[in-house]
Order: C-alpha cells, then sequence, then structure tokens
C-alpha cells in the first residue's frame, strides 16, 4: 500500500510533532541534545510575545531551571545509561520540542491575532506541558544518579514549581479578546466599527504598519484553505477584521507595500525569474509540476504521474531504475513554493491540486458572515475614496482593490456591486504611472466577473483601455489593458466592436511585438479572444499577425507563448486564408520542429492540428514535404496514444493522409514532389 504522506513535515501552527529520542541512543548524545534544545528555548526571552506574555516567561523559567539540573548530570558516564534514566530524560527531550514549538508560535509574527483568539487552548497547552514536566522529574531515577543534595533539592523545588504553576488567560489578553468579539459582532450587523477601537487591538498587538498587517491576512488565508481546519468561521471573521483593518486604517504605507503599489519587484522575484523552467518538469511527462514528491530514490516527480507509475506494478526509481525499499511520497514543499513562485512571476497558469480551489470556495461564501459584511463595508469605503480622496488615497484605494480581487470571486462581486469600476476608469487616464498601473490592474481583476464587462464597456471603457494599450505610462500598465481586453472578448458582441476598431489590433500587435513575456502573452490571449469571431480572421492577417507570430516562435523560450502561438496559428489555418498565410510565411518546418521537440502536451497538440489544417488546405505543397521527414511518425503515434481524444483523431487522420500518399508515390500513381522543389513555393 502506498503511503502517501502528504501532511508530513508541514507543522501547522498549534501542533507539536515532537519525536521521541530513539531507543538506541547513546547517553552522552542524549544529554547534550537535551542542553543544546533547553538553551535553544531559553533563547526565546529576547523575542517579543505580544499574548501570552506571562505563561512564556514562566515557562521559559521552568526551563532554565531544568537546565540547571541537566548540566549537572555527569556526560560520558556509562553506569548511568541504565534503561530508567534514559526514559526519564528522553521524556524530557520530548517535552522540550513540544515547548519550542509553542513558544514559537507565542512569538510568530504573522499570527499574532490569532494566537489572541486561542489563547484558552494556549494556556491549556503551557498547562498540560507544565504538568508532563512534573510527571518526567517525579520519575527521574535521582538515587541511581551522581548528583549533589543541592541538585536534588532544584529537582524537587522545580517539580513542585511545575505543579504549582497556574496557566490562565492573561487579564489583558481576555480583555482584548473581548474587544475583537465586539467588533466581529458589529461587522456582522453591518456596524461600521469606531477606528479607535480597532487601532487599539492593532497596537496591543504591536502590528503597526500595513506589510505586518498584510503578514496576517497571509497567514489567515492559508490557514483558511488548509485541509482539516476546524475553526473555520473563526478563521474567516478574523480574515475580515484584518482586511477591513487594512484597507481603512493605513494612510501611510511602509516601505515593503510602496514597492508593490508602485509596481516594484523585489530581489527573491529577480532570482526566481531567470531559474531554469527545466528543473521544474516532472521526468515522466516531462510537464511543469503542480504537486513534486520524492521518493526513496531522492528525485522529484509530480504526483500523478509517480503514483500512476506505482500503480502499474512498478517498484522501481522511473529515472534510475533503482529498486525502492518504500513507495512512500514525501511533498517537495521548497520546489512547489519555488514553481508557484516562477509560474507567478512570469505569468504562466499554475493549477493548485489537492486542495479546495480557492475561487470556487470565496464565489459560494466567504466562511462568516462578518467576513461577508467587512468586505461590503470596505468596498463602500475604497469606492469613496476612489471618488473624493486625494491622488495618494485613490491610489491606495486602487492598490487595495487590486489585492482584494486578485483571487476572491466574493470580493470582485462586492466591489463591482460597490461601483468601484466608473472610479477606476477614470483614474486610467491619470499622469501619474503608479495610479494608471494599479488602477488598470483592478480593471483586470473586476473584468473577471460576469456583470462587469457591460459595465465597462457602458462607460466607455473600450476607449479608455484602448489609450492605456497604446501609451500607458507603463508597460506594466499596457499589458494590464491587454489582458481586461481578453475579458471583454469573452462576449461576442465586444469581440464585434473591439475587432471593427481600426486601432485595437494593431495595438496588440505592437505589444506583442516589443512587450515584456507577459505582455506578449496577454496580447496573444486576446488575438485568440477576438478569432472567436470569424470575421476578425481576416482583420489579424491584414494587420501582419502570421508573419510577426512565426518570428517571434523562433525566439520564445517558454512554452506558454510557444503554445499561445501556436494556438492562435492553429484558429487561422482552420480557414483557407489563414492556413495559406501560415504557409508563406515558412511556418511549415518551424511547427514539425517544434512537434519533435518540445516538452509540451498542448503544444504537441496544436501542431498536430495546424500540420492536418494545412495539409487539407494547401495538401500539394505541404503533404509531400512532411512525408519526407521521417521525425514525424514517432510524436504522432505518441499523441495517438497519449493525447486527448480530439488530438487522438487528428493524429490519427495526419497519419492516414501521410500513409496515403506514400502508398500511392510507391505505387507509382503519382509523381512524388521533392522536398528541394518545395522550399521554392512553400518557405
Amino acid at each position: 500500500m502506498i503511503n502517501d504522506k502528504s501532511n508530513e513535515f508541514i507543522r501547522r501552527i498549534l501542533n507539536f510533532p515532537a519525536v521521541r529520542p530513539s531507543e538506541t541512543i547513546c547517553f552522552s548524545s542524549l544529554v547534550t541534545s537535551l542542553i543544546q534544545l533547553g538553551q535553544k528555548i531559553c533563547e526565546c526571552k529576547s523575542r517579543t510575545f505580544f499574548t501570552n506574555k506571562k505563561n512564556a516567561r514562566n515557562s521559559i523559567r521552568l526551563i532554565e531551571d531544568i537546565l540547571i539540573v541537566v548540566k549537572e548530570i555527569p556526560n560520558g558516564v556509562s553506569r548511568f545509561a541504565n534503561s530508567s534514566i534514559l526514559s526519564s530524560l528522553s521524556e524530557i527531550h520530548f517535552i522540550f520540542q513540544k515547548y519550542q514549538f509553542l513558544l514559537e508560535d507565542c512569538s510568530r509574527e504573522d499570527a499574532r491575532i490569532w494566537m489572541l483568539a486561542k489563547s484558552e487552548d494556549v494556556s491549556c497547552q503551557f498547562q498540560m506541558l507544565a504538568r508532563a514536566v512534573a510527571v518526567a522529574l517525579d520519575v527521574l531515577p535521582l538515587e541511581e544518579m551522581d548528583v549533589s543534595v543541592e541538585v536534588k533539592q532544584v529537582v524537587e523545588f522545580v517539580r513542585n514549581q511545575a505543579v504549582k504553576l497556574k496557566f490562565e488567560v492573561e487579564m489583558d489578553d481576555r480583555s482584548m479578546q473581548m474587544n475583537v468579539l465586539k467588533i466581529l459582532d458589529q461587522l456582522e450587523d453591518g456596524i461600521i466599527p469606531e477606528s479607535s477601537d480597532l487601532k487599539r487591538v492593532l497596537d496591543y498587538l504591536g502590528i503597526k504598519c500595513w506589510s505586518a498587517c498584510n503578514k496576517e491576512v497571509k497567514f489567515l488565508d492559508n490557514e483558511i484553505f488548509s485541509e482539516g481546519n476546524a475553526d473555520m468561521g473563526l478563521l474567516s471573521s478574523l480574515m475580515g477584521f484584518m482586511i477591513y483593518c487594512r484597507g481603512t486604517l493605513f494612510e501611510v504605507l511602509d516601505n515593503v507595500a510602496s514597492m508593490q503599489i508602485k509596481g516594484g519587484s523585489n530581489n527573491a522575484d529577480q532570482v526566481i525569474r531567470f531559474l531554469n523552467l527545466d528543473d521544474f518538469r516532472c521526468p515522466i511527462t516531462l510537464e511543469i509540476m503542480n504537486d513534486p514528491v520524492t521518493i526513496a530514490s531522492g528525485h522529484t516527480y509530480d504526483r500523478s504521474s509517480i503514483l500512476k507509475w506505482f500503480r502499474a506494478g512498478n517498484s522501481t526509481c522511473p529515472k534510475t531504475s533503482e529498486r525502492l525499499t518504500s513507495i512512500d511520497l514525501v511533498p517537495n514543499l521548497a520546489l512547489k513554493l519555488l514553481i508557484k513562485q516562477y509560474c507567478y512571476v512570469n505569468g504562466i497558469p499554475f493549477v493548485e491540486t489537492g486542495r479546495r480551489n480557492r475561487d470556487t470556495v470565496k464565489s459560494v461564501a466567504t466562511g462568516s458572515v462578518a467576513n461577508e459584511q467587512a468586505m461590503k463595508l470596505l468596498a463602500s469605503f475604497l469606492v469613496g475614496r476612489l471618488v473624493a480622496g486625494t491622488m495618494e488615497q485613490q491610489n491606495n484605494a486602487a492598490f487595495e482593490i487590486r489585492l482584494l480581487t486578485k483571487t476572491s470571486i466574493f470580493n470582485r462581486s462586492c466591489l463591482v456591486e460597490a461601483g468601484a469600476i466608473p472610479p477606476l476608469l477614470n483614474l486610467v487616464t491619470s499622469r501619474d504611472s503608479s495610479c494608471q498601473e494599479n488602477a488598470m490592474a483592478a480593471l483586470l481583476n473586476l473584468s473577471k466577473n460576469s456583470n462587469s464587462k457591460s459595465i465597462i464597456v457602458g462607460n466607455g471603457g473600450l476607449f479608455l483601455i484602448l489609450d492605456v494599450l497604446k501609451g500607458g505610462l507603463k508597460m506594466e500598465a499596457r499589458q494590464h489593458a491587454a489582458g481586461t481586453l481578453f475579458y471583454l472578448t469573452s462576449v461576442e458582441e465586444h469581440r464585434k466592436m473591439i475587432g471593427e476598431n481600426p486601432e485595437f489590433i494593431p495595438s496588440l500587435l505592437e505589444l506583442l511585438r516589443n512587450g515584456t513575456d507577459r505582455g506578449k502573452k496577454n496580447a496573444l490571449v486576446t488575438i485568440f479572444g477576438l478569432l472567436m469571431r470569424p470575421e476578425n480572421h481576416w482583420r489579424v492577417i491584414a494587420a501582419g499577425l502570421v508573419l510577426l507570430v512565426v518570428n517571434l516562435l523562433k525566439s520564445f523560450k517558454r512554452e506558454d507563448l510557444i503554445t499561445d502561438s501556436l494556438a492562435v496559428l492553429s484558429t487561422l489555418s482552420e480557414r483557407s486564408d489563414g492556413a495559406m498565410a501560415v504557409l508563406y510565411a515558412g511556418a511549415l518546418p518551424l511547427i514539425v520542429n517544434i512537434l519533435s521537440s518540445c516538452n509540451s502536451r498542448a503544444a504537441k497538440e496544436y501542431c498536430v492540428s495546424l500540420l492536418l489544417a494545412l495539409c487539407i488546405h494547401g495538401g500539394a505543397d505541404v503533404v509531400p514535404v512532411l512525408v519526407k521527414n521521417s521525425s514525424l511518425m514517432g510524436p504522432l503515434y505518441s499523441l495517438l496514444t497519449q493525447g486527448n481524444s480530439k488530438a487522438s483523431k487528428k493524429a490519427s487522420t495526419l497519419i492516414r493522409i501521410l500513409h496515403e500518399y506514400n502508398e500511392k508515390t510507391s505505387s507509382g500513381l503519382i509523381t512524388p514532389v521533392f522536398i528541394e522543389d518545395q522550399f521554392i513555393n512553400v518557405w
């Protein structure tokens, strides 16, 4: 049976996965490890505890007293290494690990409001660990150990302290808990909380800037979408509380937020941008991994691929053929994080697996009434800032809307209903580059809402977006404009309006020619959307799209750009004029080369669609060339067995066409055409 250790080595907050020392550990190693662990715990004194201060302080003192005893144990003397002494010290080591985890949680910088809300549970944990210390010291066989009378007295003192100490929710923590609950009740009733009440809570928790508040939001968001969390309602309410605070209390943004609001990127983004994409591929499928797991050989594969391998009866490493002693799967979380960051920085879609889809969950409900009402109140506040605020307040509001609408369907709906679109459209005309970019990015996110598209177009948004697409103050604003157009093209009437305007398609081609990779991608997918209306085919061909895309294909390194380019060419080739334009642009050898060398299955499928369309519309020029290419059949037969049903049918049809032509030329029914002759006509 496969042991899928999905949660192994992932420590959730207020979970303490302590491991008991091995029964075979030597006495001196155990004592040394115990001292080192105790010293690490004592170093927590320098940390800031915003809640449970007294409990944390008393626990650290308890550990310090125990260390006095442990340091007095003669180290390395074998006569003390009997089972009862080892067992007692192992138990203390086990308790120390739990103390370390608990103190780390109490001093976390991103979970302050959660630790305040869970103060009862935290104080109970401190109490239980103190009781465990008392029991461990009670059974410690001091008579068998060569320690002084003074040490024995210290042990007795510490044991008594551990029994007598009362770990309770501190009075200040309890009072602040009540304040938070009062504010949550107000939010549930749709009542705007007093800013002074909100500030009192944040000041108590030491949350004094936008980025510190944002850390809390991110933590709560991750906890909400972690599997098996029983505190969903409370987490959701607290997240609504913190998002409301983040959006309403911070007039001046700190350096981290300012860098984000100005569209800056950090050093990590710059490093990730230049990582090698091949390192993120599954060795089995050669596709980018969504859920990397490491097996016993030390090699990493995508979870679905390696599970399929094992379920087929294999018990070896696919890469090394090494026979595995275990087929356990250990999540490679560091690699998964890198892949997600790489995809985000480079605008590549990343499909989350094994977790509930965030958009789906948030579209149904926010998880609590307090969260829902907080978002509605915040939406009204932000729209008010957009309409009547200073330029800085408008920019901050646009940035906040940009954040709120990035992933949440519910947030988009609230902001559309609150009337955010008209003032955001006004803001895209700003001569401040940061304002324009944030407003355009917010509109891009809102354009995903089904009701927003008609509002954008009805308020003259198409022409404002066109102005940004043509002459945005920053390249980022221009690529956001192209992305917004993509979502607008999902409506047939909008495809007609955009296609018939003589400036849109040339502007998209200009972005495709000179934009960033993300800008190129947005331009490609928008053009693909426009091609859903057949009347737009001749317009993009006349604008010179085909030759531009074919030339860009020769230089593209990113698979998603290659795939999107092939999708556009494939759609155009469904009609004879498009197919001939692709042929005359010299695309045939390029398509064959991509089919033979590209790792992306989607790209291969588009290649087959293209080749089949070219055979149908330009058979006399295409089929003889393909027949002579010996490297073509391998990828075609591979797609025949591994592609989706549509791709398999197209691959089958193309193989049949090539076989029929080959049989006819072999039997002398038609005269073979040599490739050299075709170069003149085809490319």
